[in-house]
């Protein structure tokens, strides 16, 4: 069910809003640690290593996808807000058929170059070939993600958080039941975990877009699917490739940071899989906050409700900095059974325990940044989030660079790292942040959207 957001109690309908995406992103999550958890525990430590050292690669692409999305998003949220249906529906079609195209042509490519690929991220010989067909059979199922997402957001940028999930939910039972049957049962190794993905994908987009059909009249376009408008895809092609940038710079620096502990050897490859598996059960959901916030600010700016853009921000990030402390309470406390979940090797366990403890501490810090980015998308102002996320990236893999290979250290001591990527985003934003507020405010406009 759709919903506006632009009138209405702020904090209860941005609870009520964030709720289902975390839970979305959780269950997504889960969809994804399934491979490694049950290759990690029937298939052995170099299995694991060989799904943690394509993970990197696989969720930057999904992530550059998933930032289109995104971008699209934020335009529908505008558009939503101003009551501009005729517009709302060209931008959903022509946002649709560019990536359906870009998905498509982007999974091939990387399917055909994932041998080459990951060499050039140093994995070693002994788990190259399980990685790359790993990594290929996930390609191949692109598509069918980028249809998912795309129509998720579009949902979601309509205040629609609730039916996403439900899809989702379904499609990852599916898929760890999938793993089951075909890595434990049927001894298919890494491949049956792939393939496993690989269907569940394309039923969660089934589902969603069975249901976009079938219950929201605003979408159900017919041949208007096939609309191209050359004026919105320009502009989707600005918000979403900037959007896709900003999210996918990151995980550029974890694809470097993977290359520096792939030179450690396969304990710690393994390691730190389990551990970014774990990690993003608290990362995820701060940008999960942020995402909320910003299709509430988007709707509002679209509705030129002042106040209400702003009330948003504070709400979120009150949000925000709550979960926080209380993700960094719960990893610290279950740094060791958690890992337990992946494997049963001792130095792998050892290894990654040290890493969660230290970096339960740091994360009221992305918090805090993942807030003020969802404040700059939900103003349609992406060119800070994308300069801080490239700061975030550059300053995390110099430090990690200089922690293992000048000062010998390990890898479970990367999370200063990141701290230092996170300050940096921090020292970049803020003022900028402040800056915006006080011009916004100054001038009394209405209009807060960039142009």
């Amino acid at each position: 069910m759709t919903k506006d957001m632009t009138k209405g109690p702020v904090f209860s309908q941005l609870v009520r809003f964030t709720v289902p995406l975390i839970f979305g992103n959780l269950l997504q999550m889960t969809y994804n640690a399934a491979d490694s958890m049950i290759v990690g525990r029937f298939v052995g430590k170099e299995a694991l290593a060989a799904v943690g050292t394509s993970n990197p690669l696989m969720t930057l692409v999904l992530l550059f996808t998933n930032g289109i999305c995104l971008g699209a998003g934020i335009l529908v949220s505008f558009h939503y807000g101003a009551k501009e249906e005729k517009i709302l529906k060209r931008q959903v079609s022509t946002g649709m058929g560019a990536g359906i195209v870009f998905s498509a042509a982007v999974g091939v490519l990387i399917a055909l170059l994932a041998g080459p690929v990951l060499r050039l991220l140093r994995v070693d010989e002994a788990i190259l070939e399980q990685a790359a067909g790993y990594l290929r059979i996930i390609m191949m199922g692109l598509v069918f993600s980028f249809i998912y997402n795309y129509l998720a957001s579009i949902l979601r940028a309509m205040g629609d958080a609730r039916s996403p999930l439900i899809f989702l939910g379904i499609s990852a039972l599916l898929n760890i039941g999938g793993d089951l049957f075909l890595v434990a049962f049927l001894r298919m190794g890494i491949f049956g975990a792939a393939l496993s993905t690989f269907i569940c994908e394309m039923l969660s987009a089934l589902l969603c877009w069975i249901y976009v059909y079938r219950k929201v009249p605003l979408l159900r376009l017919g041949k208007g699917w096939l609309t191209m408008d050359a004026g919105l895809l320009k502009t989707t092609v600005s918000y979403g490739i900037v959007s896709a940038l900003q999210q996918s710079t990151v995980q550029m620096g974890k694809l470097f940071v993977q290359a520096f502990v792939n030179t450690l050897g396969v304990t710690s490859t393994a390691a730190f899989n389990a551990v970014n598996r774990t990690d993003d059960y608290a990362i995820v959901p701060e940008q999960n906050i942020a995402h909320a916030v910003s299709s509430m600010m988007a709707q509002n700016v679209g509705a030129k409700k002042k106040d209400r853009v702003y009330r948003s921000f504070f709400c979120g990030m009150a949000l925000e900095l709550g979960y926080g402390l209380l993700a960094g309470i719960v990893l610290f406390s279950l740094a060791d059974p958690l890992m337990h979940l992946f494997t049963t090797d001792s130095e792998v366990i050892r290894e990654g325990a040290g890493y969660l403890r230290l970096i339960a501490f740091m994360y009221p810090v992305p918090a805090l940044t993942n807030g003020i980015q969802g404040y700059f998308r939900g103003t349609g102002d992406l060119k800070i989030t994308l300069i801080s996320s490239f700061l975030n990236m550059l300053v995390r893999v110099i430090a990690c660079w200089t922690l293992i290979f000048r000062m010998g250290m390990r890898f479970e001591v990367l999370p200063w790292s990141y701290l230092a990527g996170w300050a940096a985003m921090c020292v970049f934003e803020i003022p900028f942040l402040l800056y915006t507020m006080h011009k916004d405010r100054g001038r009394g406009g209405d209009d807060l959207q960039q142009e």
